[in-house]
């Protein structure tokens, strides 16, 4: 039997789902830049380098700023915008600096949320790696920071539905801090026994 051509109206909308198709791969191919480059940045500022990890950042944000207006595969920014948050957010830690909102990164609040969380995996490791240089009062900054995202996190509590991964989330930064709570206390109790006389 001989294949129908299609009718203009299911022509139309082949032509659109292409269209669609195009966009969406571009900015998946995007989207793994702009991750990519939040994590060059996250590792520039462990290894203390804020000015080419601030370039990366720019280059994440410049990225990400050409699919904004998209409404269509909107979804498919919550991760770089998540990323870019996580980024930002430890950039602001590093340098002593409040941390800015959702408003201020310019960004959904859903992203921004995932973002502060994983920034407590990201200032445990800061806060480690000044108890290993021996800097204690900045190894008590990271972990205050810790505990104040924390407790603010906790005041929100709303359903999966609502903000998915999020309560997964909450419950790894619980753990995480009080991880680093007691890995905080057991380099004091080290710090007083090797201080003290015998």
């Amino acid at each position: 039997m001989a294949r129908k051509e299609p009718s203009e109206s299911i022509r139309l909308i082949v032509e659109e789902l292409s269209k669609q198709e195009k966009e969406q791969d571009k900015i998946l191919a995007s989207v793994r830049q702009i991750v990519r480059h939040c994590a060059n940045a996250i590792r520039l500022l462990h290894a203390l380098d804020a000015k080419k990890a601030k370039a990366e950042i720019k280059k994440a944000e410049e990225m990400v700023k050409k699919f904004s207006h998209t409404k269509k595969f909107e979804y498919l920014l919550l991760q770089p915008y998540q990323e870019i948050a996580e980024a930002k957010l430890l950039l602001a830690a590093v340098e002593n600096n409040p941390l800015p909102g959702w408003r201020e990164l310019d960004m959904p609040f859903e992203p921004y949320l995932l973002g502060l969380c994983d920034l407590v995996g990201e200032l445990r490791r800061q806060m480690l790696e000044m108890l290993k240089a021996g800097n204690l009062p900045e190894a008590e900054r990271y972990f205050s920071l810790m505990s104040e995202i924390h407790e603010q996190l906790q005041t929100v509590r709303f359903s999966n539905s609502l903000l998915p991964n999020f309560k997964k989330k909450q419950d790894v930064v619980r753990l995480q801090t009080e991880q680093a709570r007691s890995e905080l206390v057991m380099a004091k109790m080290q710090l007083r026994k090797r201080s003290s006389p015998d």
